[in-house]
């Protein structure tokens, strides 16, 4: 009876992590046309439907919201915290779940805002925006496929759980993208948020917050790794952040 139990809970556990992928996956394919205005019925830059200090108020709010998500669920305490009440295989299936629901609360619940900071015509111009737009979100994709997507997202701990193996954690390593920037991923997403022809007032105010988050999210994160990994230190100091530089001397 016992084994039974065992392999169905095992097996919705693995039944959830898969369903909390697509959640994740399918959140940020819509976020692509979200942010560059494009197969969706309202995006960052849809016009004006609410009074502006009302839009601004609510975005502001529903960026918070994603950011407090997307840090606290982050850290080790809660981490240890959480899995009293979900089981340990299941942590990171549940932070992607929470982080696809909260983009989600954001497509439905944004408020253009109207007007104009710059906009670029010339189709040259155009096409160079667009094409850093798609450069910035293949780098996120690449850059999770370099570094274990599958853990990344969760699947790699749910397989490993239905299988009755235990979780090892992926090793720290630095493959290629890694050994120009420690942060490509973020790097990808801030070209994403910044390369568009169009910039208006809403899009400027979720680039500016989202890379004050990057920024803020780098230094708590990069504290968690230098416990995880000792080593993380050194390389911190011989790579730059996210922009490329000249390779510094040991």
């Amino acid at each position: 009876m016992k084994t039974s139990f065992s392999i169905l809970h095992r097996s919705l556990v693995f039944l959830y992590g898969i369903a909390s992928y697509l959640v994740g996956m399918l959140s940020l394919a819509y976020a692509s046309g979200f942010i560059g205005d494009f197969l969706v019925p309202k995006s960052i830059d849809s016009p004006a439907t609410t009074p502006f200090w009302q839009a601004l108020l609510v975005n502001c709010g529903l960026l918070a919201v994603f950011a407090l998500q997307h840090s606290i669920m982050a850290r080790p305490a809660f981490k240890r915290r959480w899995t009293r009440i979900v089981p340990e295989a299941a942590e990171r299936s549940t932070y992607v779940l929470f982080s696809g629901l909260a983009l989600i609360l954001l497509f439905a619940f944004w408020q253009p805002m109207g007007g104009t900071i710059w906009q670029v015509t010339n189709l040259t111009g155009q096409a160079a925006l667009y094409a850093m737009f798609a450069s910035g979100w293949l780098l996120v994709v690449g850059t999770t496929l370099l570094i274990n997507h599958l853990d990344l997202f969760g699947l790699r701990q749910v397989w490993l759980h239905l299988r009755g193996h235990e979780y090892t954690p992926v090793e720290f390593k630095t493959p290629s993208l890694y050994k120009l920037v420690r942060h490509p991923l973020y790097a990808g997403l801030l070209l994403a948020f910044w390369a568009t022809p169009t910039m208006t007032v809403a899009h400027l105010v979720f680039a500016l917050m989202t890379t004050a988050y990057i920024l803020i999210a780098i230094r708590l994160e990069e504290r968690d790794l230098i416990v995880q990994h000792p080593e993380y230190a050194a390389y911190r100091r011989r790579v730059p952040m996210l922009v490329p530089a000249p390779r510094r001397s040991a």
